[in-house]
C-alpha cells in the first residue's frame, strides 16, 4: 500500500524554490539533504509533499505536471501575495471555465501553476 506520494521538481536553486513553494502553500522549508530541499506540510503526516532536487540544466521547455492551487474567494488577493513572493503571471487574463476560474502563473524558475477559484 502506497503511503505517501511526493512531487519532486529538479530546479537550478532548489533552496529558494523550496522557500518560495513553502511560503506560497503554508509548508516548512527542511533542507538541504545533499542537493534535496524539501516542503513540508505543517501536518508532516500529510501525503502532500515536494521535493526540490537541484540540478544543473535550467528548465527548457513546459512541464507535463503542474500543481493548482485552490483558494476559496479572493482569487486577485492571492494572485497578488504569490507575486509578492516572487511568482509572475504568465497570462493577463482570468480564464472562466463552467464553475471555475483561474490565473495561470509561473513561480521563480518559470515553472507553470495555476491559481483556482470554484
Amino acid at each position: 500500500m502506497i503511503s505517501r506520494v511526493t512531487f519532486t521538481l529538479d530546479c537550478q536553486d532548489a533552496e529558494v524554490l523550496a522557500g518560495f513553494w513553502s511560503d506560497a502553500l503554508g509548508y516548512s522549508k527542511q533542507g538541504p539533504f545533499g542537493t534535496y530541499w524539501m516542503a513540508v506540510p505543517p501536518d508532516s503526516e500529510s501525503p502532500q509533499w515536494i521535493v526540490f532536487q537541484q540540478v544543473p540544466e535550467s528548465k527548457t521547455g513546459k512541464l507535463r505536471l503542474h500543481l493548482d492551487l485552490h483558494v476559496e474567494r479572493d482569487l486577485d488577493a492571492e494572485v497578488r501575495r504569490l507575486e509578492e513572493l516572487g511568482a509572475r503571471r504568465a497570462s493577463a487574463e482570468v480564464v472562466e471555465t463552467g464553475p471555475a476560474s483561474w490565473v495561470v502563473m509561473s513561480d521563480p524558475e518559470g515553472n507553470e501553476f495555476c491559481v483556482v477559484q470554484p
